[in-house]
Order: C-alpha cells, then sequence, then structure tokens
C-alpha cells in the first residue's frame, strides 16, 4: 500500500461540499481532518500537524478571516487556501495580503482544485511541486497557469507573448520549473541586449580562430543548456541571419558552433517571447514567418498588469515582504490611499514598474505604513490632498469602477453574468459602464 501524501485539514460546514472533498482527496490518498466549525479547528492539535488547510470562508460561528487572523505569527501555522463565491473575492483577496496561500472560486473543477492544493502544500517545511513564483491570482493569470501546466509535459516549443516587464520570463520559469526539464538549468538569452555580432556566438559558442579575439574554444547557452530549457527574450529583436539559424535548431535539434563543422545535438527545450507582434513583424520583412509558426506551436499571452486590478494589491503584498527582509525593515502595510492610487495607476511598466516603485518605497518610507509619497512621489503636488482623503464621490466611483471591472474580469465580459453576480439588471449595468468609462462585450451569453 502506497503511503498518503499529504494530510489536509478541511474546515467547511457545507456536508454535501465537505463529503465531496473528503471523497476525492482520499481517492488520492491524502488523509483529511474535517472541521465543520470554526471552534472546532482552532481547538484541534491536528490543525497544526496539516501539510495544507482548506478554509471555506462563511461558517456558522465566525467567518475563515477570523479563523485565519487567530493563526497568524504561530510558527506551526500550515498555508491556508481558502474557497469562496464570487462576492467573497476582495475578502479573500485580502486574506492573501494578510499571507495566506491561495483562493479557489466555486464551482471549481477537482483537477484544478487538486493541482493549487499541491503547490501550495508544505512537506517538511517547502513546497512540494516547485517554488516557482505564481504569475498572479486573476482569473486571466490563473487561466494562463492553466495552459502552462498543460504545456509542461511535452517537449513542444513555447512562444510568450505580452508587453515589455508583464511577466513573461516569470512565466519561462514557472513553465521550466514544472517540465520534464526541470533538472537542467534554465539558460536565458535576452535578444535585445546582446549586441547583433555577438550573439550568435554568445547562443551556439564558437571554435578557437573562428574570428579576431577568438583565442580558445566557447559553449554558448545552446550548448549548456544541456536538458533544460533555452529562453530566448525577446526573439523579435533577433537579426534575420540568426533567425535561419535558430529555425535549424528548432526543426532539426541540432547547431554548429561559430566556425565549427561538427553538429551538435540540442537536447532541451526552446522558450520563446516577445513584445513585439511577430505576424505583423513578418508582414514588414522583419521577422521570418516559418520560425513564427514554428515557435507559436504552444503559444501563452501575459496580459498587462492593467487589465488584472486582483493581481496589484497581491503582488504589492509579495514585494513589500521581499523588500522588507533584504533591508531588515518592518512595516504594517500601505496605507489605504496608496492602494486606491496603485488600483488606478496605469502601470505602463507592468510587474517591473510595480516591484520597483516598492522597493523604492521601502527605501525611503520614514512609517509603519507605506503612504502616497513614498511609492508615487512622481504625482503632481496637491494632486493628493493633504488631510489623506480624497472627495467620497470619488471614492464610491472608484470603488464601483474596480467591482464591475472584477466582476467583467471573472465573466471574460459577459455583460448578462456580470449583472447577475453583481445584482443589478444589465440595463442599470450598462449605464454606470458608460458613466464610468469601462468597456464590455454586448452579449446575453
Amino acid at each position: 500500500m502506497q503511503p498518503e501524501v499529504f494530510k489536509v485539514g478541511l474546515i467547511e460546514d457545507d456536508p454535501i461540499m465537505g463529503e465531496s472533498i473528503v471523497q476525492r482527496l482520499k481517492i488520492e490518498r491524502w488523509s483529511v481532518d474535517w472541521w465543520r466549525t470554526g471552534k472546532d479547528a482552532l481547538g484541534s492539535p491536528q490543525l497544526a500537524l496539516a501539510d495544507i488547510v482548506i478554509c471555506d470562508i462563511r461558517l456558522p460561528d465566525m467567518t475563515g478571516e477570523d479563523i485565519y487572523r487567530r493563526r497568524l505569527g504561530a510558527a506551526d501555522t500550515p498555508p491556508f487556501v481558502f474557497i469562496t463565491g464570487y462576492g467573497e473575492i476582495d475578502q479573500a483577496v485580502r486574506l492573501m495580503r494578510l499571507g495566506a496561500s491561495d483562493y479557489i472560486l466555486k464551482p471549481f473543477v477537482f483537477e484544478e482544485f487538486l493541482l493549487r492544493l499541491q503547490q501550495n502544500a508544505r512537506k517538511g517545511g517547502r513546497a512540494t511541486l516547485t517554488d516557482a513564483p505564481r504569475l498572479g491570482v486573476s482569473p486571466r493569470m490563473r487561466e494562463a497557469e492553466n495552459l502552462l501546466d498543460r504545456y509542461a509535459p511535452t517537449d513542444l516549443p513555447v512562444l510568450i507573448t505580452g508587453e515589455t516587464g508583464a511577466g513573461k520570463e516569470v512565466a519561462a520559469r514557472v513553465l521550466h520549473k514544472r517540465s520534464g526539464f526541470a533538472s537542467g538549468p534554465f539558460m536565458a538569452v535576452n535578444c535585445a541586449a546582446i549586441p547583433a555580432e555577438l550573439l550568435e556566438s554568445e547562443i551556439f559558442g564558437h571554435e578557437r580562430g573562428a574570428f579576431t579575439g577568438a583565442d580558445k574554444q566557447h559553449h554558448g547557452y545552446a550548448e549548456r543548456t544541456k536538458q533544460g530549457t533555452l529562453f530566448l527574450d525577446e526573439i523579435g529583436d533577433m537579426p534575420l541571419a540568426l533567425q535561419a539559424k535558430i529555425l535549424r535548431l528548432v526543426e532539426d535539434r541540432c547547431f554548429f558552433r561559430v566556425g565549427g563543422e561538427q553538429a551538435i545535438s540540442f537536447t532541451g527545450r526552446i522558450v520563446a517571447a516577445t513584445h513585439r507582434d511577430l505576424l505583423e513583424e513578418s508582414g514588414r520583412g522583419k521577422f521570418r514567418e516559418d520560425l513564427f509558426y514554428r515557435l507559436a506551436v504552444l503559444p501563452i499571452h501575459i496580459d498587462p498588469l492593467r487589465d488584472r486590478p486582483e493581481d496589484i494589491l497581491q503582488f504589492m503584498g509579495q514585494f513589500l515582504a521581499e523588500a522588507a527582509e533584504r533591508q531588515n525593515r518592518n512595516f504594517k502595510g500601505f496605507s489605504s490611499l496608496v492602494e486606491e492610487l496603485a488600483l488606478d495607476h496605469p502601470w505602463r511598466g507592468n510587474v517591473r514598474e510595480l516591484r520597483n516603485r516598492v522597493e523604492r518605497a521601502v527605501a525611503v518610507c520614514r512609517y509603519d505604513y507605506i503612504l502616497p509619497q513614498d511609492m508615487f512621489p512622481d504625482l503632481v503636488k496637491g494632486e493628493i490632498p493633504r488631510s489623506g482623503f480624497e472627495p467620497l464621490s470619488g471614492i464610491r466611483d472608484d470603488a464601483e469602477r474596480r467591482h464591475i471591472g472584477r466582476a467583467l474580469s471573472i465573466t471574460d465580459g459577459q455583460i448578462a453574468e456580470s449583472a447577475r453576480i453583481l445584482g443589478v439588471s444589465r440595463t442599470t449595468l450598462w449605464e454606470k459602464m458608460n458613466r464610468l468609462g469601462i468597456g464590455g462585450k454586448r452579449s446575453e451569453n
């Protein structure tokens, strides 16, 4: 008999939901302690021994947030994953900012549910599947992660598209760590940062005497990748002549060092990324169409941060914790006005800009909370009221704009479904969207 894989704590008062989760986890050979109330869970010594806790937000005697806050600070607190309905997403995101591992919307697909539990569970104090960074908590990024999980078992090329700073390399690293190439190195080449005359040598290596200054043999990124992942970042900036040799690498799984005559086998996986529209570049003669189709066998797009507001506060909390630890500082969090400003900011530099702003704020902040002048020093003086308060009308409009945006994100822009989960008519929702300047799909589906 195989040993049990994980010890799971389940806090759920719904007997049907609870029983279905318990039975499915037992099929996977996971052991489960099931508590119907928060009091029972907090009073059980088994809670601290769990590899992961699944907790409903609504319970008969207290909320899931009450339970989690009571466990905060304890050294033996296991990872918490919350299961929640549409109307509780804001609370779930707030819990993640407090340190919770994840939240999962009802109803959920069990295969995805199990994968998310595995990703967050602990064994010996470490993540069980991978310590790869997550892409975000928004529905769009969860879909992207699911796509990466489907791509991971294959050895086919993957093309990642998205704006600069959106997280394309993070996605490539997630794919690498979840793939069969994880035991090999992750070799990242920034095709836009290396001079064109040196790029071929950097990727494929060169033989001694291949050109002036080549006084010894050099092994390039492709050779050093071995059975790992070769990540060609910003491949849209690669010279056309070198694109032909990348096409040979993809199709023939071999390459030549510069000045070499012996073919060298390539045993790794190729992942490419670009912020450019490669088909458009192909039409302009800037990118090989045949290479595009060979790279885009498995495509994935990373949305800009401004289109996934749920990720903004989650990343802010994550980056604050990381920067504070590096700089040996302690903070209670961000002021509410900073959070409002962050949700309204265009984030033209995407996640990279967000990280930079948080790191700067940690360096210059003199208080327990990050304030607007720490995070957004470039705002025009006087734009933020000296009292720290904004007009009530602006706060109300901003709150409605964000809440409607989240509903549209969850439903992929479907107006009828968004109106249903918001509890208003389609007409009312359209009127609010027009007033607040929000776009959406006119669909009854």
